[in-house]
Parts: structure tokens; sequence; C-alpha cells
């Protein structure tokens, strides 16, 4: 299981929310390509970043930072979620160098799009499920929606998805632990490459996702801003 660091941008700062909630905003850095040169120098094989304004907004807000990190480290892995709704923003992403990007709210309001651009970029594209109270919510985590996280996962089974993203909005930032036993009942009902997200807070919580060869990696953000442990011990223990 790999060990993917987070980068959450707010203009144009790295910053961590509680809950997604845009009021509770803690800022680690001014600098997000600093940030992602010591995630990579720490030995990082995967940089997660979500542009949260963008998701606010509909459209990527924090796209230069994001295409800048990318050219600097044009050999590493990135995967890229918020604001990203249509076909263009997607592609765009994709064509300037970004490795993979995450799409939730447009796989509820707009899933033939998701499943054209999967034929057209095949293995680009992440599921985002991003989960709160049994239901999935969308438009950076602001609107709920009837689909509940398997029913999504469903639509997508037959699309060359390069995996999918689950996260308990109601763990993200918190530090209370990931929902582990909802993920890994996600990771059981489908062949899609899982990737946990939301509430790591020790070491102990990486472990136990580890032990399920159906969990692919796991997403950390606040922990390991905050120092609870690094990224080496938390590649340590992920390793099976």
């Amino acid at each position: 299981m790999i060990v993917i660091p987070a980068i959450d941008l707010k203009e144009g700062k790295c910053v961590r929310l509680k809950e997604g909630k845009m009021d509770e905003v803690t800022t680690f850095s001014d600098n997000p390509l600093l940030t992602s040169a010591a995630w990579f120098s720490q030995g990082a094989e995967v940089l997660h970043i979500v542009d949260l304004d963008g998701a606010i907004k509909g459209r990527p807000i924090n796209d230069k930072f994001i295409l800048s990190i990318s050219r600097e480290f044009s050999d590493k892995q990135i995967q890229v979620g918020g604001g990203i709704r249509d076909f263009s923003s997607a592609a765009n992403y994709i064509d300037k160098g970004i490795s993979k990007v995450i799409m939730g709210t447009a796989a509820v309001k707009d899933p033939e799009m998701l499943k054209e651009f999967c034929n057209e970029y095949p293995g680009k594209l992440i599921l985002g499920v991003d989960s709160l109270n049994g239901y999935v919510k969308t438009d950076g985590w602001i609107q709920s929606s009837k689909l509940k996280p398997e029913e999504l996962i469903k639509k997508f089974e037959n699309i060359k998805l390069a995996g999918l993203i689950y996260t308990d909005i109601s763990r993200d930032g918190m530090m209370l632990g990931p929902n582990i036993e909802a993920t890994l009942a996600l990771a059981n009902m489908t062949d899609i490459p899982v990737i946990a997200s939301g509430g790591v807070s020790n070491l102990d919580h990486i472990k136990e996702l580890s032990s399920s060869a159906r969990i692919h990696g796991v997403i950390c953000g606040r922990a390991l801003y905050e120092e609870e442990f690094t990224l080496k011990e938390a590649m340590k223990v992920a390793r099976r």
C-alpha cells in the first residue's frame, strides 16, 4: 500500500480544513512548490493535490500553482482534484502533464462525460467518492445527493478507471481515524483499486488499512503536517 501526502490549495496556500468546511482553515505553507519538493524528497511516490477554491467555484482556480508543480517535478506522479467538472478541464490537466485527475461531482451529475473521458484517456481518471452519513456529497461537499457510495461505484464498474478515492467527510481533517469499516466494505465489493482518505491520525490506522490487499493507498494530510508521524514511518508501516 502506498502513502500519499495531500496538498490542499486555497488562494495559492497549502491548508487543511476540518470536515471540508472552508471557514475551518489551518495554513501550513505559503509555498506549495516547496511543500511538494519536501514530500518528494522524503520518498513520496504520488502527491494528492486538491484545488479547494476550484471545488467551490466549479472550475479550476489554483491550476497555475498545480501545473507549476507538475512542470518542476515532471518525472513524478501527481493526482489532482477540485473543480474538474467537464471534459476540457480534465483533458487540459492530463495534456499538460498531470498523471491523473479526480472527479466526483461530475460522476454524479454527468456520468456519460466521465465514460467518454475514460475512453479517450484510459487509466487517467480516479473516481472521487465523498460520503457523509451514508450518501455522496458534491460541489465541494456542499450539496447532497441521493446516491449511496456503493451505488455510485457500480455505475463505473466496467470503465477504465485508475482507481477510486473514498472519503468519509465526517472524519476528514478531524484526526479521529478513518472509517476503516466502510472503506474495507467498499473495497470488497469492487475490483477498482481503492484509496482511503480522511481522518488518518496515527500509524495504527495505516497498519490496519494495509492489512487488506484490496486497499491500494492511503492519503495523509493533517497528521503529516502536524508531525504525528513522518512520511518515512508511514511508508514503512504500509509496506506489506
